[in-house]
């Protein structure tokens, strides 16, 4: 089996590929991949570290207002669809798979016009532009959540689940928490505000600091590179408190999280499918920012299954952080109750949902 995936921008797109990759090895170690994607995505860095063979397309974004610059891309779009044409054709692709991002667009579409078995997966419970148009074009879209069918069309759609719970499952290794100074019979709360960090959960952890010295519980709070150095500063002003460890990024976030007792986080769709894989409680502070609002929708699901506590932006503090953290950690039942909410709406088995669906589409 020649497998072509394309999909980036950010680890959200990046990883349930990855995920995929790995576990289409397991079953099939025959199969050969190709991985597309742009040179000025995540994706360039972490997909070769992964050992997958790399190669790139330039595309950008189309805006939903007027502007010159969606001319600058349907531009890109075309050039980039008559190149990766000849790429599929060169490495005589059997199936492509579309995990989001603009550089998925060209790559998928492409697929569908050389009659290629194609599938596009979604993380999110609101889909992007990207796949709504692809959506169109090919063979399967396959779901994360079962909300997102909706804006798809009704025969094509497929509940998997995302890919990238199928390799986060209760580690059973070596518990890595003294390995960054915490104690590994302490309850731990991990704090995370993605790879490029989150302002508002900064601040609240920031100013709740001469409070959580005081507290049962140790802290992991990783920073993001952008806010570390700004972090370490106010937390030595606050006496550095022992409970508590700072770092930039984890290399290996499940690791943690396998050993973890709640993670106060932001609600993108491959955190959650780990914290779900997991059976972590969790705090979730959707970003705003975001297309469609479509963490906010994301993080619903979990909150109205009672996995979650979530909380808007606006109204996020430090008395609200401190006080939810108790509200979870102080009460066994409660902390038991939102376990077992989050594992009944994991989905296991994602990718080799999604690897059954790739080898439907090739048997004749």
């Amino acid at each position: 089996m020649r497998v072509i995936v394309t999909g980036g921008g950010t680890g959200g797109h990046i990883y349930p590929a990855l995920a995929l990759v790995k576990t289409i090895k397991q079953m099939n170690p025959h199969s050969e991949f190709l991985y597309i994607g742009t040179k000025n995505g995540l994706e360039k860095d972490i997909v070769p570290r992964a050992g997958i063979p790399f190669q790139t397309i330039t595309i950008s974004g189309f805006r939903r207002k007027l502007s010159l610059q969606n001319v600058k891309t349907v531009w890109r779009f075309l050039r980039g669809t008559k190149k990766a044409k000849r790429v599929i054709k060169e490495f005589g692709a059997d199936v492509v798979v579309g995990t989001g991002g603009y550089v998925a667009g060209p790559v998928v579409y492409a697929a569908a016009k050389l009659g290629v078995p194609s599938i596009i997966h979604e993380q999110n419970s609101v889909p992007g532009l990207t796949n709504k148009f692809l959506s169109r074009y090919v063979d399967k879209v396959a779901v994360s959540f079962q909300d997102s069918a909706v804006y798809f069309p009704k025969e094509k759609v497929r509940y998997t689940g995302n890919p990238r719970a199928s390799e986060v499952t209760r580690s059973t290794s070596r518990n890595p928490l003294p390995d960054f100074g915490l104690h590994s019979n302490k309850k731990t709360v991990v704090i995370v505000g993605g790879s490029r960090g989150a302002r508002p959960i900064n601040e609240a952890f920031l100013a709740s600091l001469p409070r959580v010295e005081n507290k049962k519980w140790q802290y992991l709070y990783v920073t993001g590179t952008v806010h570390y150095d700004k972090v370490i500063e106010e937390v030595k002003k606050a006496g550095s408190p022992n409970n508590v460890v700072i770092e930039p990024f984890l290399h290996d976030m499940p690791a943690v999280l396998s050993y973890a007792d709640l993670l106060v986080t932001r609600a993108g769709a491959t955190t959650l499918a780990e914290i779900t894989a997991l059976g972590l409680p969790s705090i979730l502070i959707p970003s705003p920012y975001v297309t469609n609002n479509h963490q906010e929708k994301n993080a619903a699901a979990l909150a109205d299954g009672g996995a979650a506590i979530v909380r808007k932006e606006s109204e996020f503090n430090a008395d609200v952080l401190l006080e939810d953290i108790d509200h979870v950690l102080t009460d066994e039942k409660r902390w038991q109750h939102m376990h077992q909410a989050a594992l009944q709406l994991a989905a296991p088995n994602a990718a080799e949902n999604i690897y059954q669906l790739m080898e439907e589409l090739m048997t004749p």
